[in-house]
């Protein structure tokens, strides 16, 4: 792999920042710009509309489990552009059918094809981060590591304003599933993006090597992180699901909805730079435990109060922090294992949280369809954060090694 030139390390990350956007921002955080109108056309109860967000988990999950042996094979960038071409089109695909059972499909192919994307950005990020183009200070460490990592995630919150300007008065027409035009338009932005990632990422191809073997992960000293994660899993992703269901609910414009998802994008990519002190300090749980926290008042927020000001504040604070839990997982591996454990440990980490996000969004579906409604779902997708907080600050530092 050829080093690129130091002065355009960061534009060939801002490149691979279209991968987040497309796998996350497009392809999954945009269903609940869309779920509204989609559940009003086709009579979906909140249960259904939870579980076409599982599935996704779920596909997810399985993409990333298969994703280790592929690399091992197949150059990594292909993997990205091959995973982000395949969910333009699967995108596109939602909007040119009305069977339950075909989108029940295409949500769970299109998790597969994000985790080839996202995972593939973030390697290829990493690469980046820790080659010389990154420049180095005086402790030999990466300059610019923490920028070029933070423009890669942020780029999730790119996808999220951009499906916010471009679905939300799609899906807001009055007019008989009016959402598939929206998933269409979705699938023509990831063409564009991908195609987009080419040229700027040609040096970063390689030759795939098998990986080392992987050090043993020991489970028992990190169960408090791990349970912290696994709540945050199950209690974001009803946030994220559900947020612009309960917002139409309220009665809020399509005009304040595109800005309360704007909002909450543009907290997605501040979210790096915001937390990334905090991330640096907290050698134990108390990244995780603060953040769940601070994630678990964002969810309240719209349930105490239905006024646009609470609404705002909660879609700035919970952009601004839910990516910043899964950075603190990372950190929290970082900081209290050796490298050669590093896989094992955000494997442990990532397999938990795929767990709590394939859960919560049917758990969430379930509870709305009982008395209380959707404000009850996100009444328990508080308490489960808050949970998650408080066992969260239980993790306890290993011994230093970083």
């Amino acid at each position: 792999m050829q080093a690129p030139k130091a002065q355009s390390a960061l534009l060939v990350a801002a490149a691979l920042a279209l991968a987040a956007a497309v796998s996350l921002g497009l392809a999954r955080f945009s269903y609940a710009l869309l779920l509204p109108p989609m559940r009003t056309d086709l009579g979906w109860s909140y249960l259904t509309a939870g579980a076409m967000n599982t599935v996704n988990a779920a596909g997810y999950l399985l993409g990333a489990l298969a994703l280790p042996r592929i690399l091992a094979r197949v150059d990594v960038r292909r993997v990205l552009l091959a995973g982000s071409g395949a969910a333009a089109l699967l995108l596109a695909l939602h909007g040119v059918t009305s069977s339950d059972a075909a989108l029940f499909v295409l949500r769970l192919l299109t998790g597969v094809a994000s985790a080839a994307a996202f995972v593939g950005g973030g390697v290829l990020a990493a690469r980046l981060a820790s080659g010389p183009a990154a420049g180095a200070d005086a402790a030999g460490r990466p300059r610019s590591a923490g920028l070029v990592l933070g423009i890669y995630y942020g780029g999730t919150g790119l996808g999220i304003i951009v499906s916010a300007l471009l679905v939300e008065p799609l899906a807001a027409r009055a007019v008989s599933h009016a959402w598939q035009g929206g998933w269409i338009a979705l699938g023509l932005v990831a063409v564009l993006a991908t195609l987009a990632m080419q040229a700027p990422t040609r040096h970063l191809a390689a030759s795939p090597s098998a990986a080392a073997a992987p050090v043993r992960f020991r489970w028992g000293p990190f169960m408090p992180g791990l349970a912290g994660y696994f709540l945050f899993g199950l209690g974001y992703i009803g946030y994220m699901t559900f947020v612009i269901t309960l917002l139409r609910e309220q009665r809020m414009s399509s005009t304040a909805i595109t800005g309360f998802y704007v909002v909450l994008g543009l907290g997605v990519i501040a979210s790096s730079w915001l937390w990334a002190g905090l991330l640096q300090r907290s050698r134990g749980g108390a990244a995780l435990g603060l953040l769940n926290g601070l994630l678990a008042l964002a969810t309240a927020l719209p349930v105490i109060s239905a006024h646009p000001l609470a609404v705002f504040v909660s879609g700035t604070l919970f952009g601004s922090v839910f990516l910043s839990v899964v950075a603190s997982t990372t950190a929290l591996v970082r900081h209290n294992l050796p490298p050669a454990a590093w896989a094992g440990g955000i494997g442990a980490f990532t397999t938990v949280f795929a767990a709590g996000q394939i859960v919560g969004p049917s758990l969430v579906g379930w509870v709305a369809d009982g008395p209380g409604g959707l404000v009850r779902g996100f009444v328990v997708s508080a308490i489960v954060l808050g949970a998650g907080s408080l066992i969260g600050w239980r993790q306890q530092p290993l011994a230093a090694t970083t």
